[in-house]
């Protein structure tokens, strides 16, 4: 029996909306034309959006790339209702979101630093040392620091660009620097981390004007020389690509000045970015945004490929010359060039 065409609607929503999987969601609208028309018609897949991520109510308009796109999977029953192209526009990508945001594959999502609230010495302790993961690269110590203070209370942040504007996190990063060519190897860590995830706002009339959208509790660091892992209750749905990590209580005092320092030699964030399939649309200030599809290719074979990643890991830094430039200044390479005899030389010398 076809529990669609025999049941009454609030029924056959009670069954279809048990089903948590996107893929089974996806399925269900493939077994006939009638269950494709009540997936449809009734939003099952933006409303286990929804269910999976509650941010995503904010989405106020679904865009696709080309009219091609619109018309490319349409059903070939006939809907009446004027707002036929609109579902099914919603169907297939809020379909793609959800897959996307559960099965894509877990990776680095930080694409850039940005700004530091301080920098000690700048750029041989910028913010960009941060993304590299060893501690030292070559003799050249590899880390960011910011200014030293009196008072333990003055808070720190560092702001970076995520890798897409919409990114699935699950867990954050931070690897205090140890100052091993200190006396004591002092830790610089902080006595306590807070992440913050959201949006620039580009129709405020301020400069840089970020809205963050998820602000997680205070976890606690261990002034301890290792990669800390911080795990939210449950993963954050980041809506516009930006991330604030606020430092919190300085614990460690330089011997030469007595002051407080917080240093960080790499922030890491692991999680699903959509990149490739999603762009936001002129975020505001309350929150709502256009969700631009830009490829309906299945998020699993969007990834990037392990050489990919390596590359970036080893020459984001380097996206312009002043990068470069910054680069070279923090860590110094002493090159010591042999240049091969010319024919010249060796004649004068009395070699053949």
């Amino acid at each position: 029996m076809d529990f669609v065409n025999k049941l009454d609607t609030d029924t056959s929503l009670s069954i279809l909306s048990c089903l948590d999987d996107p893929s089974d969601l996806v399925r269900a609208s493939a077994v006939s034309r009638s269950w494709r028309y009540f997936v449809i018609k009734h939003s099952l897949s933006k409303n286990l959006c929804f269910k999976l991520f509650h941010q995503l109510t904010c989405v106020d308009r679904v865009i696709e790339t080309s009219n091609e796109e619109s018309s490319s999977g349409s059903s070939s029953i006939s809907l009446i209702d004027d707002d036929t192209t609109l579902l099914e526009r919603e169907h297939r990508a809020f379909a793609l979101l959800a897959k996307g945001c559960t099965s894509s594959p877990i990776r680095s999502c930080v694409a850039d630093a940005i700004i530091a609230s301080s920098t000690d010495n700048f750029p041989a302790e910028s913010i960009l040392n941060t993304l590299d993961e060893r501690d030292k690269i070559g003799a050249t110590p590899s880390y960011w620091s910011s200014t030293g203070h009196h008072e333990t209370s003055v808070p720190e942040t560092l702001l970076y660009k995520l890798k897409g504007d919409i990114c699935v996190v699950p867990e954050f990063s931070i690897h205090p620097f140890q100052a091993y060519f200190q006396s004591g190897t002092p830790i610089y860590s902080s006595h306590y981390v807070r992440f913050r995830l959201g949006h620039l706002d580009n129709n405020s009339q301020k400069k840089n004007n970020y809205v963050w959208t998820y602000t997680s509790q205070q976890f606690p660091m261990a002034q301890e020389n290792r990669l800390q892992n911080f795990k939210l209750p449950e993963p954050v749905l980041c809506i516009g690509g930006y991330m604030l990590v606020e430092f919190i209580g300085r614990v460690q005092t330089q011997e030469t000045d007595g002051l407080y320092y917080i240093c960080v030699a790499h922030v890491r964030v692991m999680g699903r970015s959509l990149a490739k399939s999603f762009r936001l649309v002129d975020p505001d200030e309350s929150g709502k945004f256009g969700l631009k599809v830009v490829s309906y290719c299945d998020p699993k074979e969007m990834g990037e490929t392990e050489e990919e990643e390596v590359g970036q890991r080893s020459f984001r830094q380097m996206n312009n010359l002043d990068q470069l430039l910054n680069f070279l200044n923090r860590h110094p390479i002493d090159v010591e060039y042999v240049w091969p005899e010319s024919d010249d030389d060796a004649e004068s010398d009395g070699e053949v």
